[in-house]
């Protein structure tokens, strides 16, 4: 089971597009940022996707702080490729950041490559 944790302006939409999938192997949370670098940090959760609303720094700010950058990655406001996100998913990136209006098209596109690895 891989948790995905939820966070910034679009928290909410972001867990229930994610949630509309119905994906097996996948638990999907609410959470602030600092709460799910905790839970990241002690292995209790496998995933972030945070938003805001240009994707680029406010969407992942606290977990680049506290996880590194090596851990992060922002689309800011492109939708990445399939390929893209493997690659992204392959280097170790647990810390997505994404804008508002790609909430539709990127968090389905991460969810389901997450969970084709649980």
């Amino acid at each position: 089971m891989k948790k995905i944790l939820t966070g910034g302006v679009g928290k909410a939409e972001v867990a229930e597009a994610v949630r509309a999938l119905a994906l097996d192997g996948v638990e999907t949370v609410v959470s602030s940022d600092m709460e799910a670098a905790m839970q990241l940090r002690a292995g209790k959760a496998d995933y972030y996707l945070g938003t805001c609303h240009t994707g680029a720094g406010a969407s992942l700010g606290v977990l680049v702080g506290l996880m590194g950058r090596p851990a992060c990655h922002t689309f800011g406001r492109s939708v990445p490729a399939e390929e893209e996100i493997t690659a992204l998913l392959d280097e170790g990136k647990k810390v997505f950041g994404f804008s508002l209006d790609q909430i539709d098209a990127v968090a389905p596109a991460l969810a389901r490559a997450i969970a084709a690895r649980a």
